[in-house]
């Protein structure tokens, strides 16, 4: 965590520099006295702005927390090794090599950017500011639960399998030079984070703010997070409120295809914003590396491509709409395994930018709060769960509707998969479902000796390692392992 510490000042720097340059007159409170650190509202929103554009990075949702729902999760596969980023696919991970800890660095550096942003809103309430800061704190406050939402899943088990195991350190606060936090339980993150969602929702307009947070992408948190602790009631009812109260609407079957190629449509929740100027990735991006080989780049060279076991799901309709993101891929003229979601389309027409790279990240579409609703309401009404999935399973307009003796999990599950494909999803429902994993390694020929071909829950490299350098920097973390590590 000192590592973590040690370079605040930079990231609260980039994230503020971002923005226009007046925000610089912002002083980061980690390279000066606190107190000064926020002094009005304006100066809030620009950290908040700074804190967003830092999600977009490389090492979180602008490309490898995407991947690594997916890779993981038996949806995407390789054709061969050695493009990029494989080390996700056949999980060689140690603590020392392939331990991924950008991911515990670049989300650190965010939730402290949070803590600080929090600490400083309180404070200037405390010594009664007339000025309103309420939404941006429960933005800040939203934030940082989702933060340690997937960071507790990537660095501890499901709760649903061992709440009491080791999850990540809690930090609500900035740190003090000398301190070395250690691990919190799986569950003591679950409930902070529940904590936060808590607290933050009052403070939250209900109004739209593209690329920001509000009172109902909040509510979709909570649906999320309560439907991994299997609390399904609480689930359930967060995600009705936000489907019933019409702020937001699903896609019609014509219009799927080409709302990727806009931002912000009818279904976005929460979408972090991509410039062109700013956190463009590039021949980095999502884009390039869920494309075929050689379109439109050079650089593009098929890193990760649709499982047959994915393509064989999709394929229970051929005029299932999902099909119309995908175009073929290097296996093949037939096998449509390159995914155009980040490229906007298959002409990489991008989603109305000055380049086809610098498309947002949908991070919370209405979609999944249909198929959140479904799996929370089958636990005691199947009938309405079936009226939730059907609401998303009229994309494969050939396939029957689901009644309340057809529906399942599994059911459910699958259509998660094909609406959410290449969305980040699908490695932690596996995981929270206690479903075997099983890896398309044969369709390219790839030799695998990091882990089996079919793996569950229980193979200890589903979740990351601490790094060393993390372990050097703070060493009572290191007895803290995660196990077989």
């Amino acid at each position: 965590m000192n590592k973590i510490k040690s370079v605040i000042i930079i990231i609260l720097f980039l994230g503020l520099s971002s923005c226009d340059d007046d925000f610089l007159d912002v002083t980061p409170s980690n390279s000066g006295d606190a107190s000064t650190s926020i002094q009005t509202l304006a100066d809030a929103k620009v950290m908040l702005t700074g804190i967003m554009s830092n999600m977009t990075s490389s090492n979180y949702y602008g490309r490898n927390f995407i991947l690594y729902g997916d890779a993981k999760g038996g949806d995407l596969t390789t054709f061969s090794m050695g493009r990029g980023l494989d080390g996700l696919y056949s999980f060689n991970h140690s603590p020392t090599t392939g331990s991924y800890s950008g991911f515990w660095n670049s989300i650190y550096n965010s939730i402290l950017q949070a803590n600080n942003l929090i600490v400083n809103i309180e404070k200037l309430q405390a010594a009664g500011s007339e000025a309103n800061f309420d939404d941006v704190k429960g933005q800040a406050l939203t934030a940082r639960a989702l933060m340690y939402f997937d960071l507790v899943r990537i660095y501890g088990k499901p709760y649903s399998y061992d709440k009491e195991s080791y999850g990540v350190p809690n930090i609500l606060e900035p740190l003090d030079a000398l301190e070395q936090p250690l691990r919190a339980t799986v569950a003591a993150n679950y409930n902070q984070i529940i904590a936060d969602l808590i607290a933050a929702q009052p403070l939250l307009s209900k109004s739209k703010t593209n690329g920001y947070l509000n009172y109902y992408a909040n509510l979709a948190l909570q649906s999320r997070v309560y439907l991994n602790m299997e609390r399904y009631p609480e689930a359930l009812a967060a995600a009705q409120e936000i489907i019933d109260s019409g702020v937001y609407s699903l896609y019609s079957n014509s219009a799927w295809v080409n709302s990727w190629a806009g931002q912000f449509g009818s279904e976005s929740i929460f979408e972090l914003a991509i410039l062109p100027s700013e956190a463009d990735l590039g021949n980095s991006s999502l884009s390039v590396y869920l494309r075929r080989s050689g379109h439109g780049s050079a650089s593009a060279i098929g890193q990760f491509i649709a499982s047959d076991y994915y393509l064989n799901r999709l394929g229970e309709d051929p005029n299932d709409v999902r099909w119309g993101i995908l175009d073929y891929d290097e296996v093949s003229a037939t096998h449509m395994g390159a995914s155009y979601k980040y490229s906007g389309d298959t002409t990489l027409s991008g989603d109305g930018k000055s380049t086809p790279t610098a498309v947002n990240i949908k991070v919370i579409r209405l979609s999944e709060i249909y198929l959140i609703a479904a799996e929370a309401a089958f636990h005691t009404d199947k009938d309405l769960a079936a009226t939730y999935l059907n609401a998303i399973r009229k994309r494969a307009p050939d396939l029957a509707p689901a009644t309340a003796g057809t529906i399942s999990i599994d059911m459910i599950l699958d259509e998660k998969s094909k609406e959410l494909f290449t969305e980040g999803q699908r490695y932690f429902d596996m995981l929270r479902l206690n479903k075997d994993i099983v890896f398309n390694d044969d369709l390219g020929g790839v030799p695998i000796s990091t882990r089996p071909k079919t793996i569950d829950r229980s193979f200890y490299k589903t979740i990351l390692p601490i790094s060393q350098e993390e372990i050097n920097a703070n060493p009572e973390i290191g007895n803290q392992q995660n196990p077989e590590y």
